[in-house]
């Protein structure tokens, strides 16, 4: 029999990606399937994208780009930084990645380590803790609660630090919750880490743009006291549709750049060169569809938060960013993920249960309105109908 190494029976998954699979099973079996699951834009890709790809390809751009990522893109997304936060960033300090994973995969790889703590957000996008159990690090949950708004407490997340954590994890606009954290608590975080100058962070940023009544995003790359520790994650997929095109960024410090760098010649080489300047494109391009995907969320926004919080046993805080509600569903006798697979099976609404964003995601779940409006209603329909009439297992 062929034997592993430990650490693989320690790497988890993202389980909705198993939803969408049983949802496109059911599907394929003739099923109506709304899914309200998988955190992807049902906008396509703005067109003036998806041509800079095409002329790419005609231009011959089919070869190995530096592991880096092409000059023109890095020098974009120091542009826009700039542009939007007033952040100095060096093109240099900048590295183009397929998709926000790796990023997370490299950032907790150089800190993780048996006898070593990693504090992440519970609840939080999965990856986080299943790469910190891969590295035989022990992962610190960091409580995000419903009653402080889904946003994390600067001190509750200072009081975990010890002289073991080697890494913080923050996210905002936060999946799954939608939950955003105010300047003022940030503020008061940075402050409490000058005393933990050994603590590297993990930034998460993938949702700066979407975000809800007024609130403006507090990029942490302003905050000059932990530059030199700071790894910011960010990316295409969510902003400008383009999930499948696997295009992600990150601004590293220091030497770790140098590291990172070596991790992707050793993992991946490059970035797919035609998707590079369809990234390019979508930073320098027009912005509008970027507005009009932002302004058709909030209207789906509000749908959901209305329709939920009539569900019986529903209640539904109203999300500040993302493109996720975190409904609590304490009250409707079920536990989450029972639920959450009963309304796929019997309704056809996939949904993804809390408990797989973490162990203080019981009594919640996640849904997701990168959907239409009119799915939107008609699940919520059909999860009324179902909470009506049938009860907890």
């Amino acid at each position: 029999m062929l034997r592993t190494i430990a650490a693989f029976d320690r790497i988890g998954e993202e389980n909705a990606f198993a939803v969408l699979a049983r949802a496109t099973e059911l599907a394929g079996q003739g099923r109506d399937i709304i899914n309200l699951g998988i955190g992807q834009p049902d906008f396509p890709t703005p067109a003036h994208i998806t041509e800079a790809a095409i002329k790419a390809i005609k231009d011959g751009h089919h070869g190995y780009t530096p592991a880096t990522g092409i000059k023109p893109l890095r020098e974009a997304v120091a542009a826009d930084l700039h542009k939007r936060f007033k952040a100095e960033v060096s093109p240099d300090s900048v590295m183009i990645m397929p998709g926000g994973k790796p990023t997370m995969y490299m950032a907790i790889l150089m800190f993780g380590e048996p006898g070593v703590d990693i504090l992440y957000p519970d609840p939080g996008f999965p990856i986080y803790r299943s790469m910190i159990e891969f590295t035989g690090a022990r992962p610190i949950p960091v409580p995000i609660r419903e009653e402080n708004g889904f946003a994390f407490s600067a001190d509750e997340t200072l009081k975990l630090i010890t002289p073991k954590t080697r890494l913080l994890i923050l996210n905002s606009p936060a999946n799954p919750t939608g939950g955003v954290t105010p300047k003022a608590e940030v503020d008061k975080l940075i402050a409490g880490l000058d005393k933990f100058p050994d603590v590297a962070i993990l930034s998460d940023e993938i949702y700066d743009q979407m975000l809800y009544d007024g609130e403006t995003h507090v990029c942490l790359l302003n905050y000059p006291s932990i530059r030199d520790r700071l790894i910011l994650l960010n990316g295409w997929s969510k902003t400008y549709a383009m999930t499948g095109w696997r295009l992600g960024y990150a601004v590293w410090p220091g030497k770790l750049y140098d590291y990172a760098r070596k991790l992707a010649v050793n993992l991946y080489s490059c970035v797919n060169a035609p998707t590079q300047y369809a990234g390019l494109a979508a930073l320098t391009g027009p912005q509008a569809d970027v507005k009009r995907m932002l302004t058709e969320f909030d209207r789906r926004r509000k749908i959901v938060v209305e329709g939920l919080n009539k569900l019986p046993g529903i209640s539904c805080a109203t999300p500040k960013g993302a493109f996720y509600a975190f409904p609590n569903v304490k009250n409707t006798g079920w536990k989450a993920k029972p639920l959450a697979s009963a309304l796929l099976e019997e309704t056809g609404v996939a949904t993804i249960g809390g408990p797989d964003f973490g162990v203080l995601g019981e009594g919640y779940m996640r849904i997701s309105y990168a959907n239409s409006a009119e799915n939107i209603q008609k699940a919520l329909a059909r999860m009324l109908e179902f909470l009506a009439t049938r009860k907890a297992a």
